[in-house]
């Protein structure tokens, strides 16, 4: 796990955090826990979000917080799961505002390397987990780093939508110039918050400031 894996542009945006002591802390630590227990995502797909979605490319930010720790779900993709995995819960209620916003059809899978391929950088806060066990990777330096990719694309000169679901995202706006970005806050798509998700009609809403900073909409029916 080391700046190879992502592409130039990111690369050069955060080279220098590879090379500080919490990031070698936290490699040691995921050293052990690969050894030790089942981690999700796979290695390989760790940085996938940072592969599908170049900074020079990121228009959109949406932030979630853990990877999910059943088998097979995390990709490396927040809130997505690989094709042909039953979408988890907050994944069913992004669908049904989907629906209920934008009029889209039942999405043929639930992974959402659609969105990724489009610009939309789908960061979670914390890139790994053990397997069955929620939170189990926090607090160990990922925030550390996804504070400073955030911090990264807050420093584009292109105007970015920053989409920020619950009270743990919204946490990160000071991490955010919101006089040269636009920032979508709304309750998170979880069971425990999602009949305030509901209506929040964010699909509508993010194409909406892309097309006040002239840039292409998403095309968010999966």
């Amino acid at each position: 796990m080391n700046s190879t894996q992502l592409p130039p542009s990111w690369q050069q945006a955060l080279r220098d955090e590879f090379d500080k002591p919490y990031f070698r802390e936290l490699q040691a630590f995921l050293c052990g826990e690969r050894a030790a227990h089942e981690i999700y995502p796979p290695e390989s797909d760790v940085f996938a979000a940072f592969q599908f979605t170049p900074l020079d490319r990121v228009a959109v930010l949406i932030l979630g917080q853990d990877p999910y720790h059943g088998v097979n779900q995390a990709h490396g993709l927040s809130f997505s799961v690989r094709p042909g995995v039953a979408l988890p819960p907050s994944l069913r209620n992004i669908v049904r505002e989907l629906r209920d916003d934008l009029e889209c059809p039942p999405p043929t899978s639930g992974s959402l390397e659609l969105w990724a391929r489009q610009g939309v950088l789908l960061l979670n806060a914390v890139l790994t987990v053990r397997a069955g066990q929620p939170a189990s990777h926090q607090r160990k330096g990922w925030e550390t780093f996804t504070d400073a990719v955030i911090r990264a694309v807050n420093a584009k000169a292109e105007p970015v939508v920053f989409v920020l679901w619950g009270g743990f995202a919204q946490k990160k706006t000071k991490l955010i110039d919101a006089t040269r970005h636009a920032v979508i806050a709304s309750a998170h798509p979880s069971p425990l918050s999602a009949k305030l998700f509901f209506g929040s009609r964010p699909f509508s809403k993010i194409n909406a400031a892309l097309e006040s900073l002239k840039k292409p909409k998403i095309e968010w029916c999966l």
